[in-house]
């Protein structure tokens, strides 16, 4: 296609490989299947329920949702108003009853949950049902028209509605025991719990005749500080904290709940603070997934316009250094000096995410670094390209120490102070987060994968060698080149380059992120490494490991992969936060945290994000043309939303990261920063064991000469992938 209308033959059919079907109906991406063993849905179970005979008398259609208070129904509506009062339809949430003129129908109703409280409708009743004076309230219907037929109470008493699990799944999305496939990446996760359904039957829905609307889902005479700004209904919800359904409240850019939304007056079971009210806005998570935004703890700040590549991937949170495309920057994670710092903490503060800066940390003048700590760095870090000597080291570290900032290390590749021995010595078991572990990325060879059986050490993958393919060791030879500014005409250029690209420790690589020995995954963008990459490299490794591997001991026997999902989630969700001091306000969905918030089409899951949210408000989303009548017509784009734009980035949406000594000194205040200031902690206290999912500890070994690795005295060896998932299916180049 790309020689049609050229110049150039078109090459004949023959030369091009049929490529290899790998997906069947029955692992179509997306896909839910629903629990079989679990039986199907009983709605509202327990209430009191009763059936009433129904007339449409007036000459136009009425159609009535399921949360509507039956007793305010339309005037021109007979039947018994005393016994429908505190009463609603015993039909699926969201969904309607519709009388035709004339018609007569037998409804069945339920009675209102919560504090029994009706409010709107008609204005028949305005209170709770318990304090209803059945006298009134007929004078009342009979003095606005109101018709009403009294009707034999003992009769037509019915019993529980139900509906299957598969129409259950359509309107809500999956409940606990159904299953997704991810993508097109055969990892199968099952819900294991359902906070949205408190009581199956009191969904919260949005849109014309469903539930979030007034007196009903939405609540009436709640005050404003006491309502949710935004409320996401019925979403599933990957985390390292479980795989659950839920709705998620936010109130001032925060996560408050995750439990049950809606009108605690009508409702059962509404979470104390995931009130609906007036003022909140709705997004419908019925079918999606949500996951925490990304954090990428290993940025080269080479340009801004990563920024927007990282945020359309799902990545909400930036840590890294660097000053522009200049040749320092381009190869270290570095902003060296307080000048720099503080301006690019200024450049910073008008681009949608959350970030935090890394200082240069190569000197052994522990003095020398306190300019940078004060001027507002969250992290420093030690790089070959500076020099990293064990005396550098154990001078950054002190440093660390004194002022609870995370150290971040690229080793020695070139051994010249010593070997990865004489690294671990300079650590002296202080904690530290080693970058590419594996070494293609830089860091001692062949064997700086040791690391990761210390304690103290934290240790992380940048994405280019996820997961290892076919075509992983020729790119990466070019790439090394120009990041580190290597020549073609230097023979030990070239054999440096050769030393750090092995085949045997990147195939092991692999493994040991699926044994939880490598905790966290990042880009190295723009530096070996692609910014927005880190989340679908993630579950392309993942795939890889369950496609070679078979499922790892905690899934044998389910029918779910849900223990290497929680793994693989937690990579570039909360053990970066954790282990860059940040956890208790971003990393997971939890209530405390700021709502930055990823939505996913479950068939695009891992590829494409279908919204973004920063601080609770939309940031990035796919958007057909601006100028058609609705929002989907084609193109269909990631495109950057209001969330985005200069006057929302503020103290509610996005946080910058900095030392607390930076945050004491009051420097960081006089910068004018409009974002949240927040200083990092409990930096010095982490260590491996806090990785969630990825605290392994292998006694680990490689061979310096064939560079076979062993981990507790087995070898890594995994085949390279000629196909790898969430690609072609989903991207044209």
């Amino acid at each position: 296609m790309a020689l049609y209308g050229s110049f150039l033959p078109v090459p004949t059919e023959d030369i091009f490989t049929p490529v290899e079907e790998v997906n069947t109906l029955s692992m179509a991406p997306g896909k839910v299947v629903v629990s079989e063993a679990h039986g199907n849905i009983v709605l509202n179970h327990g209430r009191k329920k009763a059936t009433l005979l129904v007339t449409n008398t007036g000459d136009r259609p009425i159609q009535v949702g399921s949360h509507y208070h039956f007793i305010e129904c339309n005037p021109m509506l007979q039947f018994d108003r005393i016994r429908a009062l505190g009463m609603r339809l015993n039909i699926p949430s969201g969904t309607a009853k519709r009388f035709e003129p004339g018609e007569t129908h037998r409804v069945n109703l339920c009675e209102i949950a919560g504090h029994k409280v009706i409010r709107g409708g008609n204005g028949i009743v305005n209170g709770p049902v318990s304090e209803v004076n059945a006298r009134i309230i007929l004078d009342k219907l009979g003095d606005n028209g109101f018709l009403h037929l009294p009707e034999d109470s003992e009769s037509h008493e019915m019993s529980d509605r139900t509906m299957s699990r598969q129409e259950y799944a359509n309107l809500y999305g999956p409940t606990v025991g159904d299953r997704i496939y991810l993508g097109d990446t055969g990892l199968i996760l099952e819900v294991e719990k359902d906070f949205a359904s408190s009581q199956y039957g009191d969904e919260c829905q949005f849109g014309g005749g469903k539930v979030l609307r007034e007196g009903m889902g939405q609540s009436t005479g709640y005050p404003s500080d006491q309502v949710l700004d935004l409320v996401i209904t019925n979403a599933l919800v990957i985390d390292h904290s479980g795989i659950f359904k839920c709705d998620i409240g936010v109130k001032d850019g925060i996560i408050v709940g995750v439990g049950k939304a809606g009108n605690p007056d009508v409702m059962a079971g509404v979470t104390s603070n995931m009130v609906v009210g007036v003022d909140t806005e709705a997004i419908a998570g019925e079918g999606l997934i949500v996951t925490a935004g990304g954090i990428d703890t290993h940025i080269h700040f080479i340009c801004p316009q990563q920024c927007v590549e990282a945020l359309a991937s799902g990545v909400t949170t930036m840590f890294g250094g660097g000053t522009g495309p200049a040749t320092g920057t381009k190869a270290t994670t570095c902003t060296p000096g307080a000048s720099n710092v503080r301006l690019m903490l200024e450049a910073l503060d008008s681009i949608p995410l959350n970030f935090g800066l890394s200082g240069k940390g190569n000197t052994s003048s522990p003095d020398d670094l306190e300019a940078q700590v004060i001027a507002g760095v969250a992290g420093l870090k030690l790089h070959e390209d500076w020099g990293t000597t064990p005396a550098a080291i154990d001078a950054c570290l002190s440093v660390g120490d004194k002022h609870d900032i995370q150290i971040t290390i690229h080793t020695d590749t070139l051994n010249e102070s010593g070997f990865v021995e004489q690294s671990l010595n300079a650590f002296k078991g202080r904690t530290i987060h080693t970058y590419h572990s594996e070494g293609a990325g830089g860091g001692h060879a062949p064997d700086i994968l040791r690391v990761c059986g210390e304690l103290n050490v934290i240790p992380s993958s940048t994405n280019p060698t996820r997961p290892y393919t076919v075509n992983t060791i020729d790119e990466h030879l070019d790439m090394l080149m120009v990041c580190h500014h290597l020549s073609r005409n230097v023979p030990e250029d070239i054999s440096f380059a050769d030393s750090r690209i092995r085949a045997e420790t990147i195939a092991a690589e692999d493994i040991l992120h699926d044994l939880g020995a490598i905790s966290i995954i990042s880009s190295d963008s723009q530096a070996m490494g692609r910014v927005g990459e880190v989340v679908s490299r993630t579950w392309q490794t993942a795939a890889k490991m369950k496609q070679q591997r078979g499922s790892l001991e905690e899934d044998t026997g389910k029918s779910n992969d849900n223990f290497r999902i929680k793994r693989y989630i937690s990579k570039y969700t909360i053990n970066p936060a954790i282990a860059h001091g940040m956890s208790e306000w971003i990393g997971s969905v939890e209530a405390g945290k700021l709502a930055d918030l990823v939505f996913w089409k479950p068939a695009y899951f891992g590829a494409k994000p279908e919204l973004i949210l920063k601080g609770g408000f939309i940031a990035c989303a796919q958007m057909g043309d601006p100028n058609a009548s609705i929002p989907t017509p084609q193109p269909v784009l990631s495109r950057l939303q209001f969330g985005a734009e200069a006057g929302a980035i503020n103290e509610r949406t996005c946080i910058t990261f900095v030392s607390r000594a930076s945050v004491t000194s009051s420097t960081v205040t006089t910068y004018g920063l409009k974002k949240r200031i927040v200083p990092v902690s409990s930096c010095r206290t982490v260590n491996k064991l806090s990785m969630k999912f990825n605290d392994t500890l292998p006694v680990m070994k490689v061979d310096p000469e064939t560079f076979v690795t062993e981990a507790d005295g087995a070898v890594l060896e995994c085949e390279p992938s000629a196909r790898v998932s969430l690609a072609q299916n989903y991207f044209l180049f």
